[in-house]
């Protein structure tokens, strides 16, 4: 803005152009004499020659001639080599889209020198420099995999009281980058943005793809390198995740050139319309704003107020996650009943599209529901701190008039329960894909309890809240209930004991003694449910009426496969279902020390059925007493809710 003002007072335009030139041309001669910034190579050890003096010289053209073309490219060339012959070289280049054709060929010629002295006597190495990549292979490099790669993240991190708003901005404006690049028509498949964040702090994304890679390959490659950020990088001020094919990189600074292309020397009238234009533009949107100021006032005023009400000092930290009724209610056609996707006790799913394409699903919670208001402020508290593939994605909240309502990612496939206790669904859900889905489950568990930032005790695991989605990957849901504890705590208790009976460890449904091994048992009863495909209570097994029973007196007796589905029987890997039931008879153990952790599970998983303990005899939920010990007077209206068969995920409360 400086720059316009300065060139304002100008006299002629003569003066003026020269000003445009010599502007541009200081920046051009500054910028070339910069040196590339060196950032990391691919040298594989087992891809060395020790003598072949023809790959050699093939090797030595090949890269004099990658950087003789760097003038007539367009930021990206590839050529070959020996062609025909055994001793093929083949080598490409690529620049980041927003660097001039200077800066291009330093970073070219210093990468083909650089690459032969760091990898010497390779058939393939990459080198990679902010400013470019190049390579060369005597092979195929695949161009949506992660290997070869690098990672390479600050040694700063994000502080605490802004990780969460750091991290759902970072998403976002990473997602809308790839979709971007992506989508790109120019032979520059780049895409670079900002996004404000916390207290007007600004975190800078940029994206790239090779030219010629399909949309499908750049869309795969690059989402790729966005899921490796939280495992190598999370929490960091900056990082880059760089692959063959493409790059993902963000910094709390702008680390990108605004634009690469200059104005014409010979006329600035293209120059003078810009800024016609944009003043124009930047009148417009004041003078809107002016008129919508006091409506917006007084709604956010409104909103603030209900979120004050609602969740005191934590309102000001949701505030970006709020939705407003008028968004929700054309998403879903104002709760239309096409749009109507389930029922439960708190109230009624609705299916949605926001204006940007992206589809939701409205928990729309019924407005005489006491217990609903809880589990709202419970959810929106706890989930929108956590992120991981096996958890569904809050993606914010509306609470506006009487109005309280969760908006999630859609997840197409409904939850487990629907396949997996409906005879004709269950058969259509193979056991390779069981397995992925009791996988998915683990790592769900085990981040709650382990890798998230405070320890979550979920206390309402059971299939009807494992959301599929349309790979069938399993997403834990329903967070209403869950408990936060110290990383360091083992147990809590309460007074308030809520879960579904079946699901519930006997502990906690008798005493309120809650811990991380409630929700092992629950995963516990989980698990042998997938494989029998039959619920744990009224299982239908002769003799029996509950499924714990049944599965470990089959174990005793060495008949563990009689709880099998029979829909799966001859397609399954039958030492992978008794390692499972093993597992899940250990996790349903009576005393809480004697069933196994998360971590243990998982190791568990990958080990001989041979090297995991014997599982001790479950306790029978009718025989203990589960059920009579805490209704007290109430236990005739209680036992109807126990006998529930309904798929909507129904909860009870058991009064202390």
């Amino acid at each position: 803005m400086m720059f316009w003002c300065n060139m304002s007072v100008l006299n002629n335009k003569k003066s003026h152009v020269i000003v445009i030139v010599a502007f541009y041309l200081f920046l051009s001669l500054f910028g070339s004499s910069a040196t590339p910034f060196y950032n990391a190579n691919y040298c594989p050890t087992n891809a060395s020659y020790q003598s072949n003096a023809t790959f050699e010289t093939n090797l030595r053209v090949l890269l004099e001639s990658l950087v003789s073309n760097v003038s007539n490219s367009d930021g990206s060339y590839s050529t070959a080599m020996g062609l025909g012959t055994t001793s093929v070289a083949s080598g490409h280049f690529r620049c980041r889209g927003d660097v001039s054709s200077t800066t291009c060929e330093d970073c070219v010629s210093t990468a083909a020198a650089e690459i032969s002295r760091r990898c010497p006597n390779k058939t393939e190495s990459v080198i990679w420099y902010d400013e470019c990549t190049l390579r060369f292979t005597n092979r195929y490099f695949s161009p949506t995999g992660v290997t070869p790669g690098a990672m390479l993240p600050d040694d700063k991190n994000i502080s605490a009281s802004d990780m969460d708003s750091f991290n759902r901005t970072l998403l976002g404006l990473l997602n809308d980058l790839v979709e971007e690049t992506a989508n790109s028509v120019s032979s520059k498949k780049f895409a670079a943005g900002e996004s404000e964040f916390a207290a007007s702090s600004t975190v800078y994304g940029l994206t790239e793809c090779e030219g010629d890679s399909t949309k499908a390959q750049c869309r795969e490659c690059l989402q790729n390198g966005v899921s490796t950020l939280p495992s190598c990088c999370g929490g960091k001020q900056g990082a880059r995740v760089l692959f063959v094919m493409c790059s993902v990189r963000y910094e709390l600074y702008r680390f990108y050139n605004i634009t690469s292309d200059s104005p014409s020397s010979g006329n600035n009238t293209p120059v003078l319309r810009i800024v016609l234009i944009v003043v124009s533009v930047v009148v417009a949107i004041i003078l809107f704003f002016c008129v919508c100021y006091f409506v917006l006032k007084r709604s956010r005023k409104k909103y603030r107020t209900l979120l004050r009400e609602n969740f005191g000092e934590e309102s000001a930290t949701l505030e970006s996650l709020q939705f407003s009724l008028t968004t929700i209610e054309a998403a879903t056609k104002k709760f239309s009943c096409e749009n109507k996707i389930g029922e439960g006790g708190f109230g009624v799913v609705y299916k949605g599209i926001l204006p940007d394409k992206r589809e939701i699903a409205v928990k729309k919670l019924s407005q005489s529901s006491g217990q609903g208001s809880i589990e709202f402020k419970n959810e929106i508290l706890l989930i929108a701190k956590l992120q991981h593939r096996n958890l569904v994605t809050l993606l914010g909240f509306c609470l506006e008039e009487r109005e309280k309502m969760l908006i999630y990612e859609f997840v197409s496939n409904k939850s487990l329960d629907y396949f997996l206790f409906d005879p004709h669904k269950s058969s259509q859900v193979n056991w390779s894909e069981r397995f992925r889905i009791i996988e998915g489950i683990i790592q769900g568990i085990l981040y709650l309890h382990e890798h998230s930032r405070l320890k979550v005790i979920h206390r309402d695991l059971k299939p009807s809240n494992i959301l599929l989605d349309k790979n069938m990957n399993p997403k834990i849901s329903d967070f209403g209930m869950a408990r936060m504890v110290d990383i360091n705590q083992n147990q809590g208790t309460t007074n308030r004991i809520v879960g579904t009976y079946g699901y519930m460890s006997p502990e906690y449904a008798m005493r309120g003694e809650f811990s991380e091994k409630s929700d092992v048992f629950s995963f516990g009863v989980i698990i042998l449910e997938i494989i029998s495909a039959k619920r744990n209570i009224s299982s239908g097994f002769s003799d029996h009426d509950d499924l714990l029973s049944y599965a470990w007196e089959q174990w005793r007796d060495q008949t563990p496969l009689n709880i099998l589905d029979q829909s799966i029987r001859e397609s399954c890997n039958h030492s992978d279902v008794i390692k499972c039931i093993q597992i899940g008879l250990l996790c349903v153990q009576e005393n809480p020390n004697d069933r196994p952790t998360m971590t243990q599970v998982v190791t568990y998983l990958s080990s001989y059925i041979s090297e995991l303990p014997f599982p001790e005899k479950p306790i029978n939920p009718r025989l203990s007493g589960i059920a009579q010990n805490r209704v007290g007077g109430e236990s005739s209206s209680v036992s109807t809710l126990l006998l529930s068969n309904n798929e909507m995920s129904v909860s009870i409360i058991f009064p202390r």
